[in-house]
């Protein structure tokens, strides 16, 4: 994550004077960052407030909410004095057409000030690894509850994250980059999904989702399980989002799928790259017989064959084998595989 330019100057020993001027904190985060010192970052495992003094009456001026990263400046037990929220907006600069994500908090301001020293993790808490990532999945499971509570997903994704940046040696930290990379992508691309545009056919007439953290993930971690589902997650950016009855798109997205499966062909998500191939292959037997175009209907309902039987051989295990060799007899008993299949 690029230093702002607010840990620049507590290195510097100018920490008093940028309380001064907290009111430009947000332009001053876009600044280049460099020298600093990592064990004075940290983040917090719950809300944490911010008190202008050491002193639980005192007047609460920020919050920090989970994940969200605090420079130490100094400790006074029970006490912590700390620049709060100094990463705040960093996630959003990295893509001019993105906004800041994850609700309010996004907006909040950095300030220094006091937090209690509770639930305070950095690079040098002995375990850091384990608890930031347990903290993430916490945070991740309660996401997935139908009643999630606000902001928990969020919390996920940047917990995820502090593992792979404060403890990049840790046998956690690959998993943990590509769980806050997908968090993220699967929330952007749910955010999307509402946008009018998402209906459109070509992938270039909808906003793009941001690719840096996957591509982050596929840079850091090569040949790994975690850059092959980086690589799947992308594929989303290149699908049509409506095929308008047309086989153009599916097409086109077989080709997709099955270029994935034969570039990482022991990814866990090949097989079901492969079946995705064999399913889209099927709609276009379906969509060029409604097109009375025979000849292409039949190459369509060959390919469809080929692929559901390569994946039959190379994943004979999975589930997407048997749901391959479904499509393939649907096909070549003439049963639709889009649109209504009734007789």
């Amino acid at each position: 994550m690029r230093l702002s330019y607010l840990w620049r100057c507590l290195v510097m020993g100018v920490a008093v004077a940028m309380a001064l001027f907290a009111g430009v904190a947000v332009g001053q985060a876009k600044a280049q960052k460099q020298n600093y010192d990592k064990a004075a970052r940290a983040t917090v495992l719950h809300d944490a407030n911010v008190y202008v003094a050491a002193d639980a009456d005192a007047q609460k001026i920020s919050l920090v909410t989970p994940g969200h990263e605090v420079v130490v400046v100094e400790r006074s037990s029970p006490w912590v004095k700390v620049f709060a929220n100094t990463d705040v907006g960093d996630e959003a600069n990295e893509d001019d057409r993105n906004k800041p994500e994850f609700g309010d908090d996004a907006n909040v301001t950095p300030a220094s000030g006091w937090i209690r020293d509770k639930g305070v993790v950095g690079p040098t808490t002995a375990g850091g690894d384990a608890i930031l990532f347990g903290s993430a999945a916490n945070f991740e499971d309660e996401a997935e509850h139908p009643r999630a509570p606000k902001g928990a997903a969020g919390a996920a994704h940047l917990l995820y994250k502090r593992v792979a940046e404060y403890f990049p040696d840790s046998s956690l930290a690959p998993e943990a980059a590509w769980r806050s990379a997908d968090i993220r992508w699967q929330i952007d691309k749910l955010d999307a999904s509402t946008l009018p545009s998402a209906k459109e056919q070509e992938a270039y007439l909808r906003p793009q989702l941001y690719e840096g953290e996957l591509k982050k993930v596929m840079k850091t971690y090569p040949g790994t399980k975690f850059a092959a589902m980086a690589a799947y997650d992308l594929l989303d950016n290149k699908l049509c989002g409506d095929w308008q009855g047309l086989p153009k798109c599916p097409e086109m997205e077989t080709g997709l799928y099955q270029k994935y499966a034969q570039q990482y062909p022991d990814g866990p998500k090949s097989a079901e790259a492969l079946y995705n191939a064999v399913y889209r292959q099927g709609v276009v037997v379906t969509m060029y017989a409604v097109q009375e175009d025979r000849k292409r209907s039949q190459a369509a309902a060959q390919r469809t064959q080929s692929l559901a039987q390569e994946l039959k051989e190379k994943y004979p295990k999975s589930d997407y084998a048997a749901r391959g060799q479904s499509i393939a007899f649907r096909v070549s008993q003439g049963i639709p595989i889009y649109g209504s299949d009734r007789d």
